[in-house]
Parts: C-alpha cells; structure tokens; sequence
C-alpha cells in the first residue's frame, strides 16, 4: 500500500466515530489529558527528517482551519507531536490513516517540538477494537498520555503496547490485560520499583507476608498504622511474574494499581478509568 502524502487531495469520508454516548465522552476526554501530560522531556537531539516511522495516534486535535495535531507514539522516538497539514479537508486521504488504535508508519520532519507529518501509511495487521475493548483503549491511550513524556523513547513499551491491542481485540480478560499494561507502563518509565525484594530489609519477599508498596521505593512489611493497600507477598510476586490467574491477584493488584498510578499522576484524575469503573467494574 502506497503512503498517503500530507497535503494530497483524494475523495475519503470521516472514519466511523464510536456509537454510544461513554464513548463519545471517552474521545472528549483524550483532548483534556493531551493538556495535562506530563512534562517534556528530551532524550536525544531531534532528528531533522524520520521515515517509515511504527507509530499510533493516540489523541489529534484541530488546528487552524484545515489541520491537525495529532499526538503520536513511535516505536524509536516515543510520544511526538506531529502537524498534519490539510487533514482536516473534505477530500483529504489522511482523514481516514490518523485514526486511533490502527498502525502505521509515518515520517515526518523537522526540528521544533511540532514537527510536520510528510506521510502516513495504514499498516494494518490488528484487528480493530470494539465496544468495552475500545474503551479501554482509550485507557491505554489517556496512560500513555499522562505518563509518557514527550520525545523519550519506549520500545519496549511500544511493543508492550502493540501486544495489549492484540490482546484486547482479541477478547482477552480485559482487568488482566490492563494489569499487565499498566504495571510495564510504571516498569518502562523508570518509577516502579522491584517487586520481589523487601525495601526495608533486602531479603526476598515472603509470599505469605503482608506488604504495602512505597510509590518511590517499592514493597516494605505492612504495619498496623499504615493507610496504603495492604497486598500479600503472593500477590506481589504473580504480578512479577504476569501471572493474574489467582482471583486474590486480580482484587489485591487492582487495588494496588490504583494507588500506584494515582501517585505517579500526581492527583491528575484519569477519566477514561472513572468510565471503565462505571461501564466495567475493572
């Protein structure tokens, strides 16, 4: 499939918008977590010219009267602002290519913290999201967003990434699947700590023991004053593991995510998790 040139007319319609109302709010929400991300951060000099680059779109917004924003993760470069001129035309191709939740590679050039989209492809290779699967993308997505800085590159994550679409596409149990993200998530971006060691002691953790987990240093024994999730040491090390077969797992982790990304957030609410609550129970 040939790529598709910024700026280069061809009949397309709108891509199909999501039917129900959460999800309608889910799309509005993006926008507002785009705003509130997290600081800039750059790795390395900015290339001046990048092609056939793997990237999502994880959230566009208009801009001026016939463009684009649109918020990119890349396999090697990470989360990018790209400006996709003349996206927004009637008879432009892109229109249909920047969707959410579907690959492509992209280049793009430029120094600036907005650099210009030249080509987009549609890449293909997952199945598209539907119904509480698409919510929870948005999920990924509104993660992603608010924990990922700018221009700080993830591959890993990317492919962690890639696999959680999959998985969900494909029906996967959907409170494990978002587990196993979120915990790569913390894991990749350098704040979560080794869940196999006691902080306090150094020794390995007991998986009959009870523990909290310190946001900034990781599992210490669980005293009677303390306010922060109470796990067992089982549930500590299956989450090591990527092993949520336990139910007590799945409740304990649950719980402890939360905490985890609420202080990792810094009391920025995430709206797309509120909806899944409400829609879902996750």
């Amino acid at each position: 499939m040939s790529a598709i040139i910024a700026d280069d007319p061809a009949a397309e319609t709108d891509a199909a918008m999501p039917s129900s109302a959460a999800e309608e709010q889910l799309i509005a929400v993006i926008g507002d977590a785009v705003a509130s991300g997290p600081p800039k951060r750059r790795a390395r000099p900015l290339d001046t010219r990048v092609t056939g680059q793997p990237g999502f779109v994880l959230h566009s917004y208009p801009h001026r009267e016939t463009s684009l924003i649109i918020d990119v993760f890349s396999r090697d470069y990470g989360r990018i602002a790209l400006v996709a001129k003349g996206a927004k035309r009637p008879l432009s191709k892109l229109r249909g290519v920047l969707q959410t939740f579907q690959p492509l590679s992209l280049s793009w050039s430029g120094k600036s913290e907005i650099r210009t989209l030249i080509a987009a492809e549609w890449v293909g290779g997952l199945l598209p999201l539907e119904k509480s699967a698409l919510l929870c993308g948005f999920y990924l997505n509104e993660l992603l967003v608010k924990l990922v800085a700018r221009d700080d590159p993830h591959a890993v994550l990317f492919d962690h990434y890639v696999t959680t679409l999959n998985q969900l596409a494909h029906q996967e149990p959907a409170p494990i699947v978002l587990r196993q993200f979120e915990r790569a998530l913390l894991k990749q971006t350098g704040v979560a700590g080794d869940f196999t060691r006691c902080t306090s002691s150094r020794q390995p953790v007991d998986p009959v023991e009870n523990y909290v987990v310190d946001p900034e240093r990781g599992p210490r024994i669980a005293r009677a004053a303390d306010s922060w999730p109470r796990v067992s040491g089982k549930t500590l090390l299956d989450m090591e593991r990527e092993d949520y077969s336990d139910v007590v797992t799945q409740a304990q982790s649950k719980v402890l995510m939360r905490f985890l990304l609420a202080h990792h957030l810094g009391g920025a609410p995430l709206n797309t998790r509120q909806i899944l609550i409400d829609l879902m129970q996750l």
